[in-house]
């Protein structure tokens, strides 16, 4: 009981300090808006969530609906690609060998680089956020499935010889199962860049969602819905990590 009590008290006492340190920066900096002017200027946004009055008009929850359907599909995508190139390269030696400077060169590039090659090969801003989201996000992925793979002990590929299982026995009774932790844990880590990518990617589109949003009220010099952007921003972000975590946890508790 006194645990659950202090696993409540603590996080609200560090959000009750956050909002102190909001409220006192708002007081010295002239044009940053306190809490309360935040909430008094955004908060038709948050009580009609889902409302449509424009094109960027919209309630936080029908542009965040927007921006998750984007990292949907792009993560799905990115998924798609990464877990079966983890599976190649933590198998073969040999193409881990060949692919790890090619992966290495291409993992530390910014979303903000890959956007403008997107919207030169696909000419259009909805496929180039999801390619642009696709390839940041599909690292995580690749790397912790490939570990998963070379994580497996040598006793099982052993059992798998001697009984002669075939290739995808021995993926689906061997490689699959011990190597899922590994994959949950990547894909944990490959939505979260998902989520950062399309806030970038609607900032440089204009696209609607909430990092449009964001951009268009920095455009307007309206600083509340800034704040009121950026919160929501970390609050999806935070709730789909936690989803996430309960699904890994899950897991491997099976």
């Amino acid at each position: 009981m006194v645990n659950r009590v202090t696993n409540f008290l603590l996080p609200l006492c560090g959000v009750a300090a956050a909002g102190m340190l909001w409220w006192v920066a708002s007081v010295r900096v002239p044009d940053l808006p306190s809490p309360i002017q935040t909430w008094q200027e955004g908060k038709l946004y948050l009580l009609e969530p889902f409302a449509k009055r424009g094109e960027m008009d919209q309630g936080l929850g029908r542009l965040a609906y927007y921006s998750l359907i984007r990292v949907g599909q792009g993560f799905l995508l990115g998924a798609l690609i990464g877990t079966p190139l983890g599976f190649i390269l933590g198998v073969s030696k040999t193409a881990h060998r060949m692919f790890d400077p090619v992966m290495q060169v291409l993992r530390p590039i910014s979303p903000l680089a890959w956007l403008p090659l997107g919207l030169i090969l696909f000419q259009k801003s909805e496929p180039a956020a999801l390619f642009a989201i696709a390839i940041c996000s599909m690292w995580p992925t690749v790397l912790n499935t490939m570990q998963g793979v070379r994580a497996i002990p040598q006793d099982y590929w052993n059992v798998a010889k001697v009984l002669r299982l075939s290739h995808l026995t021995t993926f689906t009774k061997i490689v699959l199962p011990a190597t899922l932790p590994y994959m949950f844990t990547g894909f944990r880590l490959s939505l979260g860049i998902a989520w950062l990518v399309i806030v970038a990617s609607e900032m440089l589109t204009g696209t609607p969602g909430v990092g449009g949003f964001l951009w268009q009220e920095y455009n307007s010099l309206i600083y509340a819905h800034i704040l009121l952007a950026i919160l929501t921003i970390g609050l999806v972000g935070f709730l789909l990590d936690k989803m996430m975590g309960i699904a890994e946890a899950r897991l491997r508790s099976v």
